[in-house]
């Protein structure tokens, strides 16, 4: 999830306030921000069923989830730059009509490639709706219940997250894997009408666009990301595979080179001189690697190898995805008291003994039950991880990089998400594995022990995080 705010809405300051009760703006701001959020998941209990009814590939699955949170994370921070210059209202709606129209086109998708051509389109809507949901939200609450709001806004997040598996599962039980889409269509047409008459428009500081930058740092994770998608497949001495990779490690150095002179760059490298902003950087990097490639895997494995439907498989993930909305407000709470550094440790690791115990089940064909504590330990490590590495990102930073921190930190993560579920499945399927009962069995341990690897990276990264303040 994304967060920009701006201390001081410039523009909206000098507009007449209208009287609008604090919670039917916190509900405009939050709608279509649960939308977004929701969509990120949603798909995860639903690809065994669209793998077969539109015979998809393993690689196709998991471009249906890496299509949206690629373009989404590419293009959150020149979203949110386009809606301080053009008004981030105007850019949120603009961005709930390219959502809710590629909605459509997914639902009504007969092949794999116009799903996967949708769901990029989707990824462009959600781009624009995420980081500025926020922004109007504060801009247009009195500051004395801005944190109240904030703090519901921060709820539905989560909440988006914690449900994406149980909803989608429920709705492709109970009608089709289609209809996950056709719901956004009614959302939207509640979302809008209440953002035009509860938010304000606003807008903040001028600041020049980043293209060159943008289609460097997103072209080198899209490219190397389509490299590992297709290694197994295609051969990963082959010029498609090889050709892809390379030029992704070129466009890498390319973009530091580009960013060092400019400080418009979508990424600004200065930021990496707080310790607290690279290190909460690398850790949502690496855990999310970790985490949230296991999720992609996990899922499907309730349904194939146990034999869940949608929805129960969905409904098993909850001690997993829900236990973040409980724990992470705690150890915000904590973290003055602890320091960062003792939560982030404590919350990785947790995450990183929950991937080892899953591979051990899995590998054994444990039955549900063994699952509940180690998914019960991945949900509180996570929820240990997220406020703590919010909190990093800002450390040592002055007041006016606080939204292109969280931003970037955001699409960080992002990336992080789409990197995971490439790499994860790539191991699975260099391992032998297919989507059959039998096809996961010295397939899925060594995945996830990859993805242990890639969590364990960020404790020995959050080792190095900002500790508690004398």
């Amino acid at each position: 999830m994304t967060t920009t705010l701006d201390a001081a809405p410039e523009a909206a300051a000098s507009a007449p306030r209208r009287r609008v009760p604090v919670w039917l703006a916190v509900v405009a701001a939050s709608l279509p921000m649960f939308m977004a959020t929701l969509d990120n998941l949603v798909m995860t209990s639903a690809l065994p069923v669209i793998q077969v009814d539109l015979d998809a590939s393993v690689g196709q699955l998991s471009w249906f989830m890496n299509a949206y949170t690629l373009v989404f994370a590419t293009l959150m921070l020149p979203a949110a730059t386009l809606g301080d210059r053009l008004g981030r209202r105007r850019v949120m709606l603009a961005g709930i009509a390219v959502f809710t129209l590629a909605s459509v086109a997914a639902a009504l998708s007969s092949s794999a490639e116009a799903l996967i051509a949708a769901r990029a389109v989707q990824g462009l809507g959600a781009a624009a709706i995420m980081p500025l949901s926020l922004t109007l939200l504060a801009s247009s609450v009195p500051p004395a219940a801005r944190a109240v709001a904030i703090g519901v806004w921060g709820g539905v997040s989560g909440l988006g997250v914690a449900l994406g598996p149980v909803i989608g599962g429920a709705v492709v039980e109970g009608v089709s894997w289609q209809a996950i889409f056709w719901l956004n269509v009614p959302v939207a047409l509640v979302a809008v009408p209440l953002l035009l008459l509860a938010v304000r428009e606003s807008r903040g500081a001028w600041q020049r666009l980043d293209p060159v930058g943008t289609v460097l740092l997103g072209g080198a994770v899209s490219l190397g990301i389509w490299g590992i998608v297709h290694g197994n497949d295609d051969g990963w001495g082959s010029l498609g595979v090889l050709g892809p990779l390379v030029l992704a490690a070129v466009l890498v150095p390319a973009y530091v080179a580009w960013a060092r002179r400019r400080d418009y760059a979508v990424l600004p490298l200065r930021l990496f001189a707080s310790r607290g902003f690279s290190v909460a950087n690398v850790v949502g990097l690496s855990f999310t690697i970790g985490m949230f490639g296991t999720v992609f895997l996990l899922s499907q494995y309730l349904q194939i190898v146990q034999g869940y439907s949608p929805f129960e498989a969905g409904l098993r993930t909850l001690p997993w995805t829900a236990a973040p909305m409980v724990v992470a407000p705690i150890a915000g709470a904590l973290a003055a008291r602890t320091g960062l550094r003792a939560l982030l440790v404590t919350g990785l690791s947790l995450q990183t003994v929950s991937l080892v115990w899953f591979a051990v089940l899995t590998e054994n064909s444990s039955a549900y039950p063994s699952f509940v504590l180690p998914l019960a330990l991945a949900g509180v490590g996570m929820g240990l991880t997220f406020a703590p590495s919010a909190t990093a990102v800002l450390e040592g930073l002055p007041d006016h990089d606080f939204a292109t921190a969280s931003s970037a930190n955001s699409t960080i993560r992002e990336f992080g998400v789409a990197l995971g579920i490439a790499l994860l499945t790539a191991v699975f399927l260099g391992n032998g594995g297919q989507l059959t009962p039998t096809g996961y069995d010295g397939a899925i341990g060594p995945a996830l022990l990859t993805g242990a690897g890639a969590v364990l990276v960020a404790v020995v990264a959050a080792a190095f995080a900002p500790g508690r303040h004398r």
